[in-house]
Formats: structure tokens, sequence, C-alpha cells
């Protein structure tokens, strides 16, 4: 294994807390239990990018049309609650942390999430991440399509690749790009897994590649 692709919300930092509170701060003036409906939603697909997630909420919860500007507008507000809330270090997940700082010499490492890409980037600056990975994107662009792009640029072999995430969106995404699934932070997806974190220690006693 030369090359890790890595989740950021979940895998990287503990923003689940946060992530939820500021979906029901841009939805603070619709009915509660519409708003509950969207986080239930939100929690289970914990890669999809916000973007999707306040179309699903007009579309499919509320039955209502809803144009690109205005799910744009409801990022952009989204946007600045996280970057308010998400650079404290103490959100960082620490053996995550200490893997990637004790390791990018020694792998390829980049970041593929469902964050809003420019602030993914102003959160890994932030919290003093950002010179450990050769790239870092995000959404609006899908997450299955962020990997291909990530294996298309840089050339890699499909079986020296890895994707390291916390939700089914994340599995999909290794899945379709054909590359091995590590699943971590979420017990639903042991046994979907190429192989499950339960500590960094599994590439040093346990990983083949």
């Amino acid at each position: 294994m030369k090359n890790i692709i890595f989740d950021f919300d979940g895998v990287i930092i503990d923003s689940l807390p946060i992530k939820e509170f500021g979906f029901r701060e841009i939805f603070k003036a619709f009915e509660v239990n519409d708003v509950n409906t969207l986080i239930a939603y939100h929690n289970h697909n914990g890669g999809l990018s916000r973007f999707v997630k306040i179309k699903y909420f007009f579309n499919k919860i509320l039955n209502q049309n809803i144009k690109g500007e205005e799910i744009y507008q409801y990022a952009n507000t989204f946007s600045e609650i996280m970057k308010e809330n998400l650079t404290s270090k103490n959100i960082i997940i620490k053996e995550t942390e200490d893997f990637i700082k004790n390791n990018y010499r020694k792998y390829n490492m980049h970041i593929a999430s469902g964050s809003e890409q420019e602030e993914l980037r102003y959160l890994n600056e932030a919290l003093g991440l950002s010179y450990c990975f050769r790239s870092i994107y995000g959404s609006p662009i899908a997450k299955i399509e962020l990997v291909k792009n990530i294996l298309d640029e840089n050339s890699y072999k499909k079986d020296e690749t890895v994707l390291i995430g916390d939700s089914i969106n994340d599995f999909d995404a290794a899945n379709k790009n054909g590359i091995q699934f590590l699943g971590y932070n979420n017990k639903e997806l042991e046994n979907m897994s190429d192989y499950y974190i339960k500590d960094f220690e599994i590439f040093k006693k346990e990983y083949k590649g």
C-alpha cells in the first residue's frame, strides 16, 4: 500500500455534533419535526455533501422546489458556522492525527470529503494538518468522483490505494472506484470493510495491503 485517501468528518475530526448544530441553525425557521427528519438522514449519510442534504430537505421532506442559488446561500451560511466552530484542536481525533503526522512521508495522503472544499482547506490549515496531504478535495463534487480524480491525477494503482471512512457513502466511493475500503469509527461498517480499523496499529500488525 502506498496511497491513503481519508474522509474528514468522523475520521480526522469529531464533527458530528457541530454539523447537527449547523443544520438546526440554518433551518431554525422550519418545523422541528421536519428538521429532525433531516438530522436522521444526515446522520445516516455522513459522507454526502451539505448541498445534497439541503436539496433533500426541501425536495423530499418539505415537498418543495429549491433553486440552485438558494442551495448555495444555505450552504454558505452553514460553512460560516462550521468555520467558527470546527477550528478547535480539541475536536481532532488524536489517534488519526498521530498516524497522519507520523506517516505522511511514508504514504501519499489525500482527503476526499463531503465537506465544502474551500471550507475543508481552511479547516485543515487552521488545524495544522494541511502540510500532510498532497491534495484536499471536497464538495460540491460527489465523493465517488473525487476519489476517481485523485486516482487519475496521480496515476495511482488501485491495488496500492485505500480509502479510510466512517460512512456507507465512503464504502460506496471506494467500491465504485475498485479500491479497498478501511472502515473506521462506525461499528456498522465492520462487516462491510476489507479491513476495519480498531486502532491504527493495524498498519503495523495486520494490514498487508
